[in-house]
């Protein structure tokens, strides 16, 4: 007889088991993140680190008006890319003691500030993810949702996934041109410095391929010398820094040429180049165009251009968030994100090659 109950018992737990994978399901599309602060939405906050943003002002014009680890006034581009495509929620930091369970199936940001291409960018903020660490916290992921919903229905979910990833600005900003004569400066002149990270750079979107990801947005750099904070620290007059905007100027072409030819190599369309440089050069150049009363100056900050240290309760602040391209003095606006997203979302193939994410949707909805 105890025999007989074992196997009901069994019975049911299996018919339990079976149940839950076949319940839990993902509903609408899965969103993953990697790369630098633009995208960090608060795995810093669980690290030892000054990379973080978990304190006033930041998110002042979030819906929750705190502090949350985005570097941002309000929304970064991972939120505005969750809406644009209809997730349920922006997908947590990978660290987060929140994300378990079915709020797996959304995704996970794995993004840390402060990181680059290369594993010395960024060395000062010491406790940071790496983004060798970042590509293992997301295979550690496959695993866990494996447990949820079976091996099978988690390589669909990752390959149904939309990634985003964002690198590149630290390793000229954090690495090649944070001191003079800086070890990288000194190995390799700037020429010959870009395609040695383009190089890298392929290494690591092709680990992501291996790792199953097969719609990747890819955004380039800014321009680096326009940001705040080198305008007060080695722009003159109010001109953007020519050193750090050549070193934009030759990553973002060069990364698009990897990008397409990357693609050819697959057979498929995986790879999505974003000239994020271009889209913020159009604010940057005619601000007024777009709303802004200043491209220049941080909402906040201190000293010249509030590009000056770090964006803290002490600092100045604007009153008017929307009308600032930059909130803090390397990053932008919420608004200036949707600027961005939106780009993303129509932009032509000047801005978006070889598709932008609505043409992505649209073929994607086919399959």
């Amino acid at each position: 007889m105890a025999s007989f109950y074992s196997i009901i018992i069994s019975a049911v737990l299996l018919f339990s088991a079976t149940l839950l994978i076949s319940t839990t399901r993902v509903e609408g599309r899965a969103f993953f993140v990697f790369g630098d602060s633009l995208v960090d939405s608060g795995n810093n906050n669980y690290l030892a680190t000054t990379a973080r943003a978990d304190a006033p002002p930041y998110g002042i014009d979030s819906p929750s008006h705190r502090a949350s680890g985005r570097f941002s006034n309000g929304l970064n581009i991972p939120d505005l890319i969750s809406q644009s495509i209809g997730a349920s929620e922006p997908p947590l930091p990978y660290l987060s003691p929140a994300l378990y369970g079915p709020r797996l199936l959304v995704g996970a940001n794995f993004a840390s500030a402060g990181v680059g291409i290369l594993n010395d960018t960024g060395v000062q903020f010491v406790n940071i993810i790496r983004i060798g660490q970042q590509l293992q916290y997301f295979q550690q992921y496959q695993q866990r949702i494996s447990g949820l919903i079976g091996p099978a229905e988690t390589q669909r979910l990752v390959n149904q996934a939309l990634v985003l990833i964002t690198l590149g600005g630290n390793d000229f900003v954090n690495n090649y041109y944070l001191v003079p004569f800086s070890a990288r400066s000194r190995q390799f002149a700037l020429p010959d410095y870009v395609p040695y990270l383009i190089s890298e750079y392929q290494k690591i979107l092709l680990r992501l391929y291996e790792l199953g990801a097969r719609r990747v947005l890819v955004t380039g750099t800014g321009p680096l010398g326009c940001v705040p904070a080198e305008l007060a620290q080695r722009g003159r007059n109010g001109q953007c820094a020519p050193d750090l905007q050549q070193a934009s100027q030759l990553f973002n072409p060069q990364l698009t040429q990897m990008i397409l030819g990357l693609n050819a190599q697959l057979g498929d369309n995986v790879f999505i180049a974003a000239n994020t440089q271009l889209t913020h050069y159009n604010f940057i150049t005619n601000p007024q165009d777009f709303g802004f009363v200043t491209s220049k100056v941080a909402c906040c900050g201190q000293g010249p251009y509030n590009g000056l240290g770090l964006c803290t309760a002490l600092s100045n602040l604007c009153p008017n968030r929307d009308i600032y391209a930059f909130w803090d003095p390397f990053h932008p606006s919420e608004r200036a994100n949707r600027l961005i997203v939106s780009q993303i979302f129509t932009g032509s193939v000047e801005y978006m090659n070889p598709m932008n994410l609505s043409t992505i949707m649209a073929l994607d909805s086919r399959t």
